[in-house]
């Protein structure tokens, strides 16, 4: 199965998915994601140039927390801010 529960977390286990498919998938998690809500991507290999492409499509709207770090699995928290402020060098809340 792709995706899972994981308490209120959704998992999406990427290695499971033909790989063409992965990234439409996460971006498609990620348009639906609420604000404050998260998913957690595994995958067999570091998902850095994800983190990049989401970065450029939703500019400074998520999170990106590394869970597990391989060898073998990389578990990834993205989620969406909640937009209580900013999130800025400024500091202001």
């Amino acid at each position: 199965m792709a995706t899972a529960e994981a308490g209120t977390i959704s998992v999406i286990d990427v290695r499971t998915i033909p790989r063409m498919e992965r990234h439409p998938r996460i971006f498609a998690m990620v348009d639906a994601l609420a604000p404050g809500a998260a998913f957690v991507i595994a995958s067999d290999h570091d998902p850095r140039p994800l983190h990049y492409q989401l970065e450029m499509a939703f500019p400074g709207q998520l999170t990106w927390e590394y869970l597990e770090q391989g060898p073998e699995v990389w578990r990834v928290e993205v989620g969406r801010k909640d937009g209580s402020g900013c999130d800025c060098c400024c500091g202001s809340r």
